[in-house]
């Protein structure tokens, strides 16, 4: 008699743990089939996020400006995620459907292929949205679109985010100008750091794939020496003549982008005894990006 009661014991006690184990389980498997909903639907305005201003910006250097500026009070999407290219980038349906309830659109303004193709579907779709062209105030060079490659455009877009935000939320206004202060601080001090590193090299010559850095190139008295010319492939002659003008100028990189294949740069730093080196022309920090970018130079040119 105590055996069968022992032997029922452990049955109804081996039920019950496997009871447990698949309920467990159970809720596992809902809970990692609920993750993704939670990740994708980033819409959260309607929740924790009421209070803040919606706002979405072409490529990552524009976010980081306007989260300098706006600090906690934005909620900022990014249209161009890391490595792609804003010339020929396409909008995701769910970009689009967080667009929806967005209050500010911060273009770029320069004649960027995204802008160009899609402001009108994006003013479509969300009608009440306002779009403001950072680019006011900036002097566009031989249409090229890079204006943010430069502190002294980048300040200027930085006032018309302040100034836009501003506009949207007047309640705040100290806030953004406080922080834009902060910011165009920060903006100064980097310009400062570029000139005490490369004044001494006036005029100097440097190579890179795609010609993103012209304004920079501009503000500091430099010239930019592209190997890809209006989005097309360079041809033989043209790889040529970028190992002419490397050997003619005594250059020791060939700098790359992230948003770009390397082969081409890769066989004229090759020819040239050099090497291939980064310069990323869409940072997500812009001023950590700059120094960099001015140490890389320097570096190029006292070699």
């Amino acid at each position: 008699m105590m055996r069968r009661w022992i032997a029922l014991t452990l049955t109804l006690l081996v039920v019950v743990i496997i009871g447990i184990g698949t309920f467990a389980v159970s809720l596992h498997y809902n809970y990692i089939q609920l993750q993704p909903w939670l990740v994708s639907n980033g819409n959260v305005s309607e929740n924790t996020n009421a209070n803040k201003i919606g706002v979405v910006v072409t490529i990552l250097p524009e976010a980081d400006f306007v989260r300098h500026v706006g600090g906690d009070r934005v909620e900022v999407m990014v249209m161009v995620p890391p490595g792609a290219s804003p010339h020929i980038y396409e909008p995701r349906p769910e970009q689009l459907k967080q667009i929806s309830t967005a209050k500010i659109y911060f273009k770029v303004g320069s004649g960027l292929g995204l802008e160009q193709n899609w402001l009108e579907k994006i003013s479509a779709i969300n009608p009440a949205i306002k779009i403001v062209d950072t680019s006011k105030g900036i002097t566009i060079i031989d249409n090229d679109p890079h204006i943010w490659n430069s502190p002294a455009n980048a300040k200027i877009m930085v006032m018309n985010i302040r100034d836009a935000l501003i506009q949207a939320d007047p309640e705040n206004a100290d806030f953004y100008i406080n922080n834009a202060r902060d910011y165009l601080r920060e903006l100064d001090a980097l310009d400062a750091y570029i000139h005490s590193k490369l004044d001494r090299f006036n005029n100097r010559a440097f190579m890179i794939y795609h010609p993103a850095f012209g304004y920079l190139a501009a503000q500091y008295n430099l010239t930019q020496i592209p190997v890809e010319h209006g989005g097309k492939e360079p041809t033989a002659r043209v790889i040529q003549d970028c190992i002419d003008n490397a050997r003619r100028y005594n250059l020791h990189y060939v700098f790359v982008a992230p948003q770009f294949a390397t082969t081409e740069c890769e066989t004229i730093a090759k020819e040239i005894g050099g090497e291939t080196a980064p310069m990323d022309p869409l940072p997500a920090n812009y001023t950590a990006n700059m120094y960099k970018i001015a140490d890389l130079l320097a570096e190029e040119f006292a070699g």
